[in-house]
C-alpha cells in the first residue's frame, strides 16, 4: 500500500476505514476515517513509503501521547502498514481560529480568554520538557461547546519537516495569535492565515491599540511584552507560558467558562454564512464509514481545513436533579402520590374557607367605617394617616436607565465630535467594548489643546443621582461628574454651562466610583475627562469601558 492507494473506502491496518481527504501537507495526507473497532470518527495522518519524516512522526506521536492536558487532542495510534506510516488522532467538531478571524477580530475578552486557555495548556506541557512546535490560528479550535482544543501537538511540526520546537517559540507564536485575534492583522512582514500584515511605524510593529480602537490597554501591554524587542516603557518581556498565563488571568480572570460574547460571535458568523451549520452538529453516534461530512474549505496557506481537523466536543448534557433520598435510597414520602380524600371532607374544608373569608370581609368593613369617622373600635389606638400623594418611593441604589448618550467635544477648542459611533459601547453591559478619545501628543491634558472631552448621558427625565461608576482602561485618568448649572432638563452646549459635583484625579485602570457631595437631581450627566493615560511614544488616549449611574 502506498500513499496513493490510501483512498476513500480503503481499510487501513484492518481497522481504520478511510472516508475523506481533509488536507495535504508537503506530500503527507490527512484523512477523515472511522475506527471500526470502537465505532468512532478519527483523523489519520499518512506518510508515503520511505518518507524522511517517518522517524520525526513516530517521535512526535510518542511525545504527544504523554501530554495529559485535555485541551490537547490525543494521539491514539501510530504505526506502519504495508509500507506507509500512519498516525491516528482524535476528531472534534469546531471552528479553527483561522476561520473565525476571517469574519473579523475578536473582542478583548474573547481574545484574552482564548490565549489564556492555550497558555495554560502550554504551561502544563512545557513542565514536561516538551513543546507543541506549531501554534497557529489553524491549530487552535473553538469547539461547539465553547471549549478550546489545540490540534497537532508535536505531529503538526513533524509533518511540516520541523523539529520539536522550543517553549520560547510556542510563547512567541501565542503572542502572534493574541495580536491577530485583537486586530485581525498578522504581526509579520507578509500576509499569513488569510490576514494582511500589521502596520509598522519607524521600523517597529504598531501596538494593537494603534491598529484597532477599543483594544484594552492591559492586553495591548501583554502583546507588547510578548512580541516587542525590547518592550515599550521598559517593561519586562514575557518569555514563558507560566508568565503569560498569570498575566492573562489578571486581565480576564481564571474561569474556564467561555465568555458570553464568544457565543455571539459564533452566531453572527453563522448568520453571515462563514460557518457551515453542518459543522455545528455534534453526532450522538459515529457516522457510517463513508457518510459525507462538512466539506473541506481551502485556507489561505493552501491546505484544506475542516471541522474534522479536530475531534467532536459533545455539548454537556443538561443535568437532571436527582430526587432527594429518605435515607434508604427511595424518594421522600412527601413526593409520593397522596391519597385522594372523600367528597365529604372536601366540602367541609370549602365551607370553613368561606366562613373565614366572611369574617375577614366583615372586619375590614367595620375598620373602614371607624376610620371614616375618625376613630377605631379600640379608643387607645389612632388610625395611621395615609401616605402623602406627592412622596417619592425610595430608590437609592438602583441603576438608572440611560436612554441615550453622545460624545462631548465642544468648540472652539474641540472639533465637535470624539468617536461618536462608539459612545453606546459605554453602557452596553459588555466590558470588552469601549469608547476612546482621539490620540493626543505631548501632554496628558489633551496636548494642552482643550480642557477635556467626555460623554453626556440622557436619563430621559429628572432623576436623583447618588453615585456614578466609570470603568476606565489605562492608568492615570482624571475625571469629573458634571450636571447642568441651571436648567437640569437641558443639555448645555458649552463647558461653562456645566458644574462639577464629583471628581477624582490620576485614577488607575478599573472601576472608579464618584459620589456627589450634595443631593443631585438631573436629567443629563456628563462624564468629563480632564487628563488621560499615556499609550506610548509620547501619545495619550483615554478609554471608557462602562458607565453605570445609580439613583
Amino acid at each position: 500500500m502506498s500513499n496513493q492507494t490510501v483512498s476513500p473506502g480503503a481499510l487501513l491496518a484492518g481497522r481504520y476505514r478511510i472516508a475523506e481527504l481533509l488536507a495535504e501537507i508537503d506530500g503527507a495526507r490527512v484523512w477523515r476515517a472511522v475506527d471500526e473497532v470502537l465505532s468512532r470518527a478519527v483523523v489519520v495522518d499518512v506518510l508515503p513509503v520511505g518518507d524522511p519524516r517517518t522517524n520525526l512522526l513516530f517521535d512526535a506521536a510518542r511525545r504527544a501521547a504523554a501530554a495529559a492536558d485535555p485541551r490537547f487532542l490525543r494521539v491514539l495510534d501510530c504505526d506502519m502498514f504495508e509500507g506507509v506510516t500512519y498516525c491516528v488522532r482524535e476528531w472534534a467538531g469546531g471552528r479553527p481560529l483561522e476561520r473565525m478571524l476571517a469574519t473579523g477580530p475578536l473582542t478583548g475578552q474573547q481574545a484574552g480568554w482564548l490565549a489564556r486557555e492555550v497558555s495554560e495548556a502550554l504551561e502544563n506541557l512545557h513542565r514536561t520538557g516538551h513543546a507543541h512546535g506549531s501554534i497557529s490560528p489553524s491549530t487552535v479550535v473553538v469547539t461547539d461547546a465553547g471549549a478550546i482544543k489545540v490540534v497537532g501537538l508535536a505531529t503538526e511540526a513533524a509533518l511540516r519537516s520541523g523539529g520539536p520546537g522550543t517553549a520560547e517559540q510556542d510563547v512567541y507564536a501565542l503572542g502572534e495569535l493574541l495580536y491577530a485575534s485583537l486586530t485581525g492583522r498578522w504581526p509579520g512582514a507578509t500576509p499569513a492565515w488569510g490576514l494582511q500584515p500589521a502596520p509598522v511605524e519607524h521600523g517597529r510593529l504598531m501596538s494593537p491599540r494603534q491598529v484597532r480602537a477599543g483594544v484594552p490597554r492591559s492586553l495591548d501591554d501583554i502583546c507588547d511584552r510578548l512580541l516587542a524587542d525590547p518592550p515599550r516603557h521598559h517593561t519586562p518581556p514575557i518569555t514563558s507560558a507560566a508568565g503569560l498565563s498569570a498575566a492573562l488571568s489578571g486581565v480576564v480572570g481564571s474561569s474556564h467558562e467561555p465568555p458570553n460574547q464568544m457565543d455571539e460571535t459564533v452566531q453572527v458568523a453563522r448568520q453571515n454564512g462563514s460557518i457551515d451549520d453542518a459543522t455545528q452538529v455534534v453526532p450522538q453516534a459515529p457516522p457510517p464509514a463513508l457518510d459525507p461530512t462538512p466539506p473541506a474549505y481551502q485556507s489561505s496557506n493552501g491546505h484544506a481545513e475542516t471541522a474534522a481537523y479536530a475531534p467532536v466536543e459533545p455539548r454537556p448534557a443538561r443535568r437532571q436533579t436527582p430526587p432527594p433520598a429518605n435515607g434508604g435510597g427511595s424518594r421522600r414520602r412527601s413526593e409520593e402520590p397522596k391519597r385522594k380524600g372523600s367528597w365529604g371532607g372536601r366540602i367541609l374544608i370549602l365551607l370553613a374557607i368561606l366562613a373565614l373569608l366572611s369574617v375577614v370581609a366583615m372586619a375590614q368593613f367595620l375598620l373602614k367605617g371607624a376610620m371614616n369617622n375618625g376613630q377605631t373600635d379600640d379608643p387607645g389606638t389612632g388610625s395611621q394617616p395615609p401616605p402623602a400623594t406627592n412622596s417619592k418611593p425610595a430608590t437609592t441604589g438602583t441603576v438608572a436607565k440611560i436612554v441615550s448618550a453622545k460624545d462631548f467635544d465642544p468648540e472652539p477648542a474641540g472639533n465637535g465630535e470624539e468617536h461618536p459611533k462608539d459612545v453606546a459601547k459605554t453602557y452596553d453591559g459588555k466590558a470588552g467594548t469601549t469608547w476612546e478619545t482621539q490620540s493626543y501628543k505631548g501632554r496628558a491634558d489633551f496636548g494642552g489643546q482643550k480642557p477635556g472631552v467626555g460623554i453626556i448621558y440622557d436619563l430621559g427625565a429628572s432623576t436623583p443621582i447618588s453615585k456614578v461608576t466609570v470603568t476606565l482602561e489605562g492608568d492615570g485618568t482624571s475625571l469629573q461628574i458634571m450636571v447642568p448649572k441651571d436648567d437640569t432638563t437641558q443639555s448645555p452646549a458649552a463647558v461653562s454651562g456645566w458644574r462639577s459635583v464629583a471628581n477624582k484625579d490620576d485614577q488607575p485602570e478599573g472601576p472608579v466610583a464618584l459620589t456627589p457631595a450634595t443631593p443631585t437631581e438631573t436629567r443629563y450627566v456628563l462624564v468629563w475627562l480632564t487628563s488621560i493615560p499615556e499609550e506610548g511614544s509620547g501619545t495619550y488616549r483615554g478609554t471608557i469601558a462602562e458607565v453605570s449611574i445609580q439613583k
